[in-house]
């Protein structure tokens, strides 16, 4: 079975590990189009610096009456046992979910069918998809994978209909979870790239090569 075909739920978040998640973003990708998405402002719960405050555009007023990041737990184990994570350099979005609940409950390893996992991943990341498979372009940011695959009027176009007025920018949590499974949905119209299953793609996506190695062989036999 084509990855196409699963829902695959692509995550951002803004903040950090110092002031928390800020803002998330969920985009669930299946078939080739965007199916459901979610997205809400969060209570810090550390200091929200300027400096950070200067990439993400909020600050400790914009926050303050926001219930916090933690009382998502059901969403998002929820989201987790229907379909593997997404993200554009999953370690970030991976480190700041463990930082509020280190393990989801038992879910379906998707990597390996059949099996369970009590972890948030594996991730599909995009950005080293983008790195293994067009290394020509030479660039992991957001904006510019988007400009290069021909896709910002697209995305711009799904923002309006999807996200808040004052977020229809990068490094904001639902654009950015937008344009990351863009960057996935023109990937599935690649035809060499649709012929992948699941376990490959998340083999493709996995930093470590050892761990790839060995999730491509388990997935060979």
């Amino acid at each position: 079975m084509s990855w196409t075909e699963h829902p695959i739920h692509f995550l951002d978040f803004e903040g950090s590990r110092a002031s928390g998640v800020l803002e998330y973003g969920v985009a669930v990708l299946r078939g080739g189009i965007i199916v459901e998405t979610q997205t809400r402002i969060c209570g810090a719960t550390g200091r929200v610096t300027e400096a950070d405050a200067a990439v993400h555009g909020l600050r400790e007023p914009d926050v303050a009456a926001a219930p916090p990041f933690a009382d998502e737990w059901d969403r998002f184990a929820d989201l987790r046992e229907r379909g593997p994570f997404a993200a554009h350099y999953a370690g970030v979005e991976n480190a700041l979910l463990k930082a509020a609940w280190p393990y989801p409950r038992t879910s379906p390893d998707f990597a390996r069918p059949g099996e369970t996992v009590i972890e948030w991943g594996p991730w599909i990341d995009t950005a080293a998809l983008y790195r293994q498979l067009y290394p020509t372009v030479g660039t992991g940011r957001l904006d510019a994978l988007v400009a290069a695959a021909g896709a910002q009027e697209e995305l711009d176009a799904l923002a309006a209909r999807h996200c808040p007025p004052a977020r229809r920018r990068y490094h904001a949590a639902l654009y950015d979870a937008l344009a990351g499974a863009l960057l996935l949905a023109v990937l599935g119209r690649d035809p060499a790239v649709a012929v992948l299953s699941l376990p490959q793609l998340l083999a493709l996506s996995a930093m470590d090569p050892e761990r790839r190695d060995d999730l491509l062989q388990r997935e060979l036999f």
